[in-house]
């Protein structure tokens, strides 16, 4: 019983982070955590678009802007699009009281709309971000020409 307790200490010490002579106070904490860049604070999505064969990836999540941005590529890549495109990139708070003062909305959710297509064979299309994600629909559609271009939400996404 003795030889289980001391090995359980053991184990539970090892696991968080303590050797088996240490004390939890002997654990230092760094006089200052360094802030981030201040474009990234937040937590970032995007929405990438292949207008050329009409395939999306969108992502949502990300610490980073670039991180949001070249997996939201990735899965429009691995969607097929050939010819995919940023088209749309937001951030949600990631505590109230957050500005960074870089001017870069928080707008929490965006929005793809695609419609029929126009002159050239091209579709038509909108996305959007804004603060809900009934407004950002409102404008991706607005963007792609509304209802008399057939257009419809194709993806929204919310961080």
């Amino acid at each position: 019983m003795y030889v289980n307790r001391i090995l359980s200490i053991g184990l539970l010490s090892m696991v968080i982070g303590l050797s088996p002579g240490s004390h939890a106070a002997d654990m230092s904490v760094p006089e200052s955590i360094p802030e981030p860049v201040l474009a990234e604070k937040g937590i970032w999505g995007a929405i990438a678009y292949s207008v050329a064969d009409n395939r999306h990836g969108f992502f949502w999540g990300a610490d980073k802007r670039d991180e949001a941005e070249s997996t939201a590529l990735e899965y429009c890549e691995n969607a097929d699009g050939k010819n995919c495109k940023i088209i749309t990139v937001f951030r949600n708070h990631r505590h109230w009281n957050d500005d960074d003062g870089t001017g870069f909305p928080y707008e929490h959710c965006a929005a793809l709309s695609v419609g029929k297509s126009v002159t050239g064979g091209a579709l038509s299309w909108g996305a959007a971000s804004d603060e809900t994600r009934q407004k950002a629909e409102d404008k991706a559609m607005s963007l792609c020409g509304g209802e008399g271009q057939a257009c419809k939400i194709r993806e929204w996404v919310c961080t």
